[in-house]
This record gives structure tokens, C-alpha cells and sequence, in this order.
């Protein structure tokens, strides 16, 4: 998709010189810089390639990925002939798509995340590469300014989230951001036992069988203790963490049924943020395996939350709080209606942007001014919703989706 300036189009601020060229991957610490810098660079009239790309397992597996990205790629350019852009610029465009491919040629090097953002133009000298957890929905923008909307919507959506990967005898505490995975001080039970087995008492060393059962119960009642008050110490260290007020889910690591034993132990404030158990093996996991399984289990979270969505679509739509087809959902974006807009990942649809007013319709004979065509109005759709600060789901599970006609929406207000 080529888009041009609009009316409806981002006004950047300016920012001095280009952004350098960061290494492949930006991780947490840098991203937050780079977003800044992308939101305020004023691209004196070059053009911008940004890409947001899905790279879910089912992505990866035999490249399928990088065989969508090379159709979009030719897609893009067929559509700049069309748009009447001059031969040099043209072939500008075309490097930095060739530049996006090269970054994502190897499969080893991609992220551990499920989406990549990448935002190239040679004659700024950018070239930007950020792993997300996520991605709304793969595009190929072509534009005089940089997508960065979603990259800012993904990290307020996504939050912090805490791991907790314990066993009996130690903890670990990682901190998993948008872009990143961090490890926190560890925890220790220091005066745990070194074994669960109770090695007996010697016949010549003791008075009677009593004695050694009475050492057995010993034994096996201290260890509990232990555990117990080793779970209790990680429920603090999460607590702890909860008072700075940025947490937004928890996930609880361990091996067996070993996972959720510290939930007995959590204040129910936590408790309600706890977005579900994986197993892990404590010692030798790494921050990446972390990354990964969190992903999962978030994942499972919003496939419950996009349930809740759609039948909460179902309920309002006749009482006017809702609207389910591309049309209408338009219309309401047009108005600044929609509080969360609801997305098929599987719709493409083209349409008119209205020069005018910079509302988007699928039939340019409902500009009151002259219309822009629009490659898909569906990506459109999401630029505008993420402009207006309206919350975006994207409904992957096919069960619900199929609900969904291309794109739907809860509304702020009703129209009279």
C-alpha cells in the first residue's frame, strides 16, 4: 500500500539529522529512544517504508513468512507505477524494500517474538529493526512519514507482565516488556533442605522403632515448612513488585504441578492477575525460553478475551452501542465513535480515503470531495482507530472471527 498526504495524514514535528542506522535488533532498553525519535523525524518530504509482520509458528514454518513479505513486496511495487512517482524515487523505494527482505533472509537471526516492525529510507539513513511480541496484522506501508502508531499501542496494551520460574529451593523473577525480556535479582531459600529423602535412623543409634518414625515426620514436616515459607517469600517479592503500579499480568513457571504453588500464597489482587501456569525447568531456562513461553500463555489469555469481545458485540449491536460490517464501521470511525475496534485478520478490501473530509468508504461516490483510492482500507481502518486512541483487537481464533464482517466495532456514543 502506497499512501500519499492527506488531510487525515500525522503532522511530525521536526527532529535534526537522520536516525542512525541501530544493529539488527533493538532491544528494551533502546526502543523507547528509537520511538521517540521516529514519532518527531521529519522526513523532508522522502519517502518511508514501514512493515509490521506476523511471525507466529505457523508463520516461520517453511519460511512462509518470507514468501508473504516477497508478495507484498511485489505488490508495492506494481503499485508506485501506478501512483505517477518519478523514476529515482522509484528505485529509492525499491532498495529499501530490498533492504527489509535481506533483514529477514535468515531464519536464525529472527526474534523470539511473535512480530517484527521495521522501518527503512536511504535517504535518511534509516534502517530499524524491533522485535515485538505481536503484531495487529502484517502490512507493507509506503508513506512520507513512518507507521509508529502500533509500535506506541503495543507496548500500552501489552504492559509488563512478571515471571516467576521457581522449584523448591530457589526463584527467579524476570520482568517481559514489548520488546524485551529482563531478569531480575533472583530469590534463595537459604535454609532449605538438600534432600526430600529421609535417610533413617541407625539400629544401634536409636531406642525404637518410634524414634525413627518420629524422625521421618520430622523430616518430611520441615520440608514442608520450608517450601512453604520459600512460596510465601516469592508471593512478597511479587507484591513488592505489583506496588509500582505498572504491572499488568503474571505467569507462574515451574515444573509439574510445582507451577502454581505459589497462588495459595499470592494477595488476591494478584491472584486475579495471574494469566496462567507453564513448566519450565527453573534451573536451566533462559531468558529467551522465558520470552517464549510467556507469549503463550498471554496468547491463551486473549483468545479468552476475544470471546468476551464478541459476545459483548452481539449484546450491544441491537441497542446501538455496536456495529459489525466494514461500512459501518467506517461511518463510525468517521464520527470518532469507536472505542474498540474488532479486526478479521483475513480481510482485504479496497476502498476511497475523501480528500475533504479524510474519511475512509468503499465507494468513492460517497465523497462529497474528490476521492483518494486506497489499496486496503482495512490496514486504513486500523491507522485511523490507533490515531484516535481506540483500542484494536485483532480476532484471530476462527470460531470468532467469522463473527466478525471484515471489521466491527463498540462504540463510545450512540448517533441520534
Amino acid at each position: 500500500m502506497v499512501r500519499t498526504a492527506s488531510p487525515f495524514s500525522s503532522r511530525l514535528g521536526a527532529v535534526t539529522g537522520p536516525v542512525p542506522a541501530p544493529p539488527a535488533l533493538i532491544g528494551d532498553g533502546r526502543v523507547a529512544q528509537l520511538v521517540g525519535r521516529l514519532t518527531t523525524l521529519d522526513a523532508r518530504g522522502h519517502w518511508v517504508v514501514s512493515c509490521y509482520l506476523k511471525l507466529e509458528p505457523r508463520d516461520r514454518g517453511r519460511g512462509k513468512y518470507l514468501i508473504k513479505l516477497k508478495n507484498r513486496i511485489r505488490g508495492r511495487l506494481a503499485w508506485i507505477e501506478q501512483q505517477g512517482i518519478d523514476r529515482a524515487e522509484r528505485e529509492t523505494i525499491a532498495r529499501d524494500l530490498e533492504r527489509v527482505r535481506e533483514q529477514l533472509d535468515d531464519p536464525a537471526s529472527l526474534p523470539a517474538g511473535r512480530g517484527i516492525a521495521m522501518f527503512a529510507s536511504e535517504p535518511l539513513g534509516l534502517m530499524a529493526v524491533i522485535p515485538l511480541p505481536r503484531v495487529f496484522r502484517s502490512r507493507l506501508v509506503i508513506d512520507r512519514t513512518p507507521l509508529v502508531r502500533e509500535l506506541a499501542a503495543v507496548a500500552d496494551e501489552f504492559g509488563l507482565l512478571y515471571c516467576a520460574l521457581y522449584d523448591r529451593t530457589s526463584a527467579r523473577l524476570f520482568r517481559v516488556s514489548a520488546f524485551g525480556t529482563e531478569e531480575l535479582s533472583g530469590l534463595a531459600a537459604g535454609d532449605a533442605s538438600r534432600t526430600n529423602k529421609f535417610h533413617g535412623v541407625p539400629a544401634a543409634a536409636g531406642p525404637g522403632k518410634g524414634m525413627a518414625a518420629s524422625g521421618e515426620y520430622g523430616h518430611h514436616q520441615r520440608i514442608r515448612e520450608e517450601k512453604q515459607r520459600h512460596y510465601a517469600t516469592i508471593a512478597q517479592h511479587l507484591f513488592d513488585l505489583s506496588r509500582s503500579g505498572d504491572i499488568r499480568g503474571l505467569v507462574l513457571a515451574g515444573i509439574g504441578v510445582e507451577a502454581g504453588a505459589v497462588v495459595p500464597f499470592l494477595h488476591p489482587y494478584l491472584e486475579r492477575m495471574v494469566l496462567g501456569t507453564v513448566r519450565l525447568q527453573p534451573k536451566a531456562a533462559t531468558a529467551a525460553d522465558v520470552q517464549r513461553a510467556v507469549l503463550e500463555v498471554r496468547e491463551k489469555a486473549e483468545r479468552r478475551e476475544e470471546e468476551q469481545l464478541v459476545k459483548e458485540l452481539r449484546e450491544k449491536r441491537g441497542a446501538g452501542w455496536a456495529v459489525n460490517g466494514i461500512e459501518s464501521t467506517l461511518r463510525a470511525l468517521s464520527r470518532g465513535q469507536v472505542r474498540t475496534l474488532l479486526v478479521d485478520p483475513s480481510a482485504t478490501v479496497s476502498g476511497f480515503r475523501c480528500e475533504a473530509s479524510g474519511r475512509l468508504t468503499l465507494s468513492g461516490e460517497d465523497c462529497d470531495g474528490k476521492p483518494e483510492p486506497v489499496e486496503d482500507v482495512i490496514d486504513d481502518a486500523l491507522e485511523d482507530a490507533l490515531r484516535q486512541r481506540s483500542h484494536v483487537d485483532v480476532i484471530e481464533s476462527p470460531q470468532w472471527r467469522n463473527k466478525i464482517d471484515g471489521l466491527a466495532a463498540l462504540l463510545r456514543f450512540k448517533t441520534r
